[in-house]
């Protein structure tokens, strides 16, 4: 199933075809049919194509968490002086919150955060949970620089996860129909890591990131077992290095 939908901007377009149809932008791919041109009073809206499809012939693999779960007890003097600068955080947002261990591996520290507000603490797209993150790595790296803090809630980590994987290979099913490459919307270098491992088995087709910044865009492109040259693999590992 298609729909043609337009906007000022290919965001816009998406929103409003995410808008009408009721579904989260994972549930669609999206073709760009006319990028808009400017003119000498106006610019022309994007024009784009959502595809909509349950194509089972790429069936993708499921993302395992590795990290084993453990009780939270016993924290050590570091666990406890990061659980509680998480809470403060989440205080001075104005919600209040229990924060777990969630796991212990190597240089790793998993915590889980447990509010009858954590939609609100993960955020749309899980920013507010990668600010969270981000703060609490900032903070325990003044106190030990050999540690890493994962923060979660509600395992939305895993589940985002999962839905990229399906994701990526719903494109890479319509790109090997249609020849056609696809644009994903920009992710940050974690997210594009997950795409490229993916998708690295699939054959004819290939990904390559584009744009600059912390967020670029993965394009999935078709390449048939002819066209394969020797550098492929390079392009679609640019976010591995």
């Amino acid at each position: 199933m298609t729909r043609d939908f337009e906007g000022k901007t290919e965001q816009e377009a998406i929103d409003n075809a995410a808008k009408e149809l009721s579904l989260d932008r994972e549930n669609f791919d999206v073709e760009i049919v006319d990028p808009g041109k400017k003119g000498f009073f106006k610019k022309s809206n994007v024009k784009i194509r959502i595809h909509l499809h349950n194509d089972k012939n790429i069936e993708p693999k499921k993302v395992q968490r590795s990290e084993p779960v453990v009780p939270a007890k016993n924290e050590n003097d570091f666990e406890k002086s990061v659980i509680d600068f998480v809470k403060n955080v989440i205080e001075k947002m104005g919600y209040s919150a229990e924060v777990q261990i969630a796991y212990r591996k190597d240089n790793k520290l998993g915590l889980n955060i447990v509010s009858s507000n954590s939609a609100i603490i993960i955020g749309k797209k899980g920013k507010n949970l990668d600010a969270l993150q981000l703060l609490a790595n900032v903070y325990a790296g003044q106190l030990d620089n050999t540690k890493k803090i994962i923060v979660d809630a509600e395992n939305y980590r895993i589940r985002h996860e999962e839905q990229l994987v399906r994701m990526a290979y719903r494109t890479a099913v319509q790109v090997k129909k249609t020849r056609k490459s696809k644009l994903l919307e920009p992710m940050n270098p974690f997210e594009r890591r997950l795409i490229h491992t993916a998708l690295n088995d699939v054959v004819d087709v290939e990904t390559k990131s584009e744009g600059e910044g912390l967020y670029k865009q993965v394009r999935i492109i078709y390449k048939g077992s002819s066209q394969r040259s020797s550098d492929s693999s390079v392009s679609s590992r640019d976010d591995l290095l």
